[in-house]
């Protein structure tokens, strides 16, 4: 075939992490929806939590494959459990990936940020290279003027307010909100840990959609100079089918069917659900304070408990984490069929997509605040590491489609963590949003509106599809020269 009726053939790297894996493989899909020529490079062991949805994709005649990157037999990285923090050393990769990059010269490889080591790999090769951080807009262009304004400097304790100077909303913040290299400025770190992967890039790709944050991207390409970005989100949305949905990153803990069979019994915007992600630890007593707050605040619920943080000495029986709830909280929820507890992976998108959900809370990951936007759904804002803080000022501030916690306190992965928010503030949270005043239902009628316009995104002649188009004519035109 000539070069004009070959197809793009593009690489994708995905980091090891849940948060980050789970949407660059439907971005990879995507692009093969598209017509490239996809490919997901990853180890044995993490191609195992997608390979059946690629498996369908290839059945349904996409052009996509997994090639996997062989380790030695001694070694391994950590965490395939979808838990992998930021700081998970990948690094075993690099002398693998450099043989495959020998043998194969795609088009471009796309590449998660966390990577660290990557973007030089890659530049070596001269294969145009396109990053993924997992983020939107709006945290970036907060993050980038906090770094460059130091507003936080001005302000005399970690709880006054300041605000974030340049941006195109009033933001406000407080020192306790922002990442610990943001308050220290340790050598210009939060601008190394953005930036530097960018740096000699062929551009980048973001899961997010216009409509969502317009005022950001503009702000984000031509004030902060990332004039090649390509928005194709929400990438979530490329899951159609009801296995997709329910494998997507896991198999899910329990039968779906348990849990759709619950919330078919409910009206509609009738529940909540909670999640606080793959990652979040969050500390026993922090458990019974949202059990607590739950059952005050009468409304109907999906609970994922997930990750408990255990501290050194914490007693196990038999292997099995001890019971955190209060005691019978289980039970009570279970007669009344008020409650549904899920201990380990939850099928989220098909959760969230269910009329009988009218709110989420959430820890603010961008995954879970583009899930819960796309599905049209507003959400209790429980911010607690990385961008999050950011995140619910978009949701909270400027989309007004969130109601405040009162988390105001970062928190870093290896740090202890603490009941930092009581029950009561729980079950005014829940009542405020759950509720059927007049706030509530401004709240549902924004978020529904924001879901209409995620799935015009995506679709053809939306925004986000276009980009998507515009990147591939753009690599083919680059690989003609």
């Amino acid at each position: 075939m000539d070069s004009k009726s070959s197809p793009v053939e593009m690489f994708f790297f995905p980091y090891v992490g849940g948060g980050h894996q789970i949407p660059m493989v439907d971005i990879a899909r995507i692009f093969a929806a598209h017509g490239a020529k996809s490919t997901i490079i990853t180890s044995p062991k993490h191609a195992r939590s997608f390979q059946q949805s690629i498996n369908r994709n290839q059945q349904s005649g996409l052009p996509i494959t997994i090639k996997t990157l062989h380790l030695p037999d001694d070694i391994e990285i950590p965490d395939t459990d979808m838990s992998a923090t930021p700081r998970t050393d990948t690094s075993m990769l690099q002398e693998p990936l450099k043989s495959l990059l020998l043998d194969s010269r795609p088009d471009c490889i796309v590449h998660d940020m966390f990577h660290h080591w990557s973007a030089d790999v890659i530049n070596s090769m001269n294969i145009p290279r396109i990053v993924f951080n997992g983020n939107c807009c709006f945290s970036r262009c907060v993050l980038e003027n906090v770094r460059k304004y130091k507003p936080h400097e001005k302000v005399s304790c970690d709880y006054e307010p300041f605000v974030v100077p340049g941006l195109p909303d009033k933001i406000e913040l407080t020192s306790s909100q922002l990442p610990v290299c943001a308050r220290q400025q340790e050598a210009g770190s939060v601008h190394k840990m953005f930036a530097k992967p960018e740096e000699k890039s062929f551009g980048i790709v973001v899961n997010s959609f216009y409509d969502l944050e317009p005022a950001y991207v503009e702000y984000f390409k031509q004030d902060l100079g990332n004039d090649k970005a390509w928005f194709v989100g929400p990438v979530s949305l490329c899951n159609s089918n009801i296995e997709d949905k329910a494998e997507r990153g896991h198999k899910t803990s329990i039968d779906e069917g348990k849990i759709l069979s619950f919330l078919d019994s409910k009206e509609t915007n009738s529940v909540l659900y909670i999640s606080f992600g793959s990652l979040a630890r969050l500390a026993p007593e922090q458990l019974l304070e949202i059990a607590y707050g739950l059952e005050a605040s009468n409304h109907s619920f999906i609970w994922v408990v997930g990750k408990i943080f255990q501290s050194p000495g914490t007693r196990k029986e038999n292997g099995i984490e001890e019971n955190w709830l209060p005691s019978g909280f289980e039970e009570r929820m279970r007669e009344s069929k008020r409650g549904l507890i899920i201990r380990g992976w939850a099928p989220q998108l098909l959760i969230l997509e269910h009329a009988a959900v009218g709110g989420f809370m959430t820890h603010c990951g961008w995954n879970s605040t583009l899930e819960s936007v796309s599905a049209g759904v507003p959400m209790v804002t429980w911010p607690i590491t990385a961008e999050q803080f950011s995140n619910e000022k978009l949701i909270s501030d400027v989309l007004k489609i969130g109601v405040k916690v009162g988390s105001v306190n970062w928190v870093s992965w290896s740090t202890e963590p603490s009941a930092a928010v009581g029950r009561d503030k729980v079950e005014v949270a829940v009542k405020r949003l759950m509720g059927t005043g007049e706030e509530a239902a401004e709240m549902r009628r924004r978020a529904g509106e924001l879901g209409e316009k995620a799935k015009n995104a995506v679709e053809e002649g939306g925004s986000s599809f276009i980009d998507a188009e515009a990147l591939l004519q753009e690599l083919k035109s680059v690989s003609r020269i």
